[in-house]
């Protein structure tokens, strides 16, 4: 029977179907020597983001047939490493799309409202009525970079809530388009345009630092960057200048270049909202990662 090295806790019913057709074992929080010398004896490494899985632990595993991520992006998996050495990689892009999509319409009414103050205040025991006035999301041009499974999410729950949607992508979706009405666009001009610039992209060589001090320099000093992707897709140097300089005039973050962000400077800033990369962070979208990725397994397995 296939043997399965589960490294990062999964939902219980995603272990269950693997059980189905696998011998499974699950070996949470592994160090990286224990993982290397534990991986030889499986067929199957099933992880989520904790897990690296280096080009040594690949190496590693002589008997690697397929490597499975509960999650959606694969920036903790070598896989140029697997691909020469043929092994399958699988992921979970569908399965954090509401969860993800929802936090973006969470930030940008946090924003907007000014929530996190508006707590606070209350928890002081002040009452900030007059100084909390906020602004309303209606009528706000929201640019989306990537209009993938998330981005499109996002459009439609900001169409919802009476956005004008601009969007950039290097795929364009005319259905999606259609229905929410959203222009298509070069990359300069959704952020000249954005009141609020939301990304959705994978991590990878050309997406590193797209957004960087020339890109902010192009946004409107009222405009809003909200990041639920990845960290380093965006140059924090380039952002904490951008935000106390006041070329935008805030960020909400969910991602860091480094996590936990231990002393970046957007910890000490007042005009940004920032959250621990909770994005997935569901029941339902992590009972929908361990239950895809197992299938998925299965289906290759056969």
């Amino acid at each position: 029977m296939v043997k399965v090295l589960v490294t990062d806790k999964i939902d219980e019913e995603g272990i269950r179907r693997l059980r189905e057709v696998a011998e499974v074992d699950v070996a949470v929080g592994l160090k990286p020597p224990e993982l290397i010398e534990r991986v030889k004896d499986y067929e199957v490494l099933v992880v989520r983001s904790a897990t690296k899985v280096t080009r040594e632990v690949i190496e590693a595993g002589k008997k690697l047939r397929i490597i499975g991520r509960a999650g959606a992006g694969v920036d903790n998996i070598d896989v140029e490493a697997a691909k020469a050495r043929g092994i399958k990689v699988l992921n979970t892009p569908e399965a954090p799309t509401e969860a993800v999509a929802e936090l973006v319409m969470g930030l940008m009414l946090s924003w907007a409202r000014r929530l996190p103050q508006a707590d606070l205040s209350m928890k002081q025991g002040k009452w900030l009525k007059a100084e909390l006035m906020g602004t309303e999301l209606r009528g706000k041009t929201l640019g989306i970079i990537g209009t993938g499974k998330i981005g499109q999410r996002v459009g439609f729950l900001a169409l919802a809530f009476g956005m004008k949607i601009v969007a950039q992508d290097c795929v364009r979706y005319p259905e999606f388009a259609a229905r929410t009405g959203c222009e298509y666009t070069d990359l300069d001009t959704v952020l000249r345009q954005a009141d609020y610039l939301t990304i959705h992209l994978p991590l990878t060589a050309e997406t590193r630092h797209l957004i960087g001090k020339r890109e902010l320099s192009l946004m409107k000093p009222t405009a809003v960057l909200i990041n639920t992707s990845r960290g380093e897709i965006v140059d924090e140097t380039a952002l904490v200048e951008a935000l106390t300089s006041g070329k935008i005039a805030g960020a909400c973050l969910d991602v860091f270049s480094r996590e936990p962000p231990v002393d970046s400077p957007l910890l000490k800033l007042p005009n940004v909202i920032l959250t621990p990369h909770i994005g997935a962070s569901t029941h339902e979208a992590q009972k929908e990662a361990a239950i895809l990725i197992s299938e998925k397994i299965k289906e290759a397995i056969a």
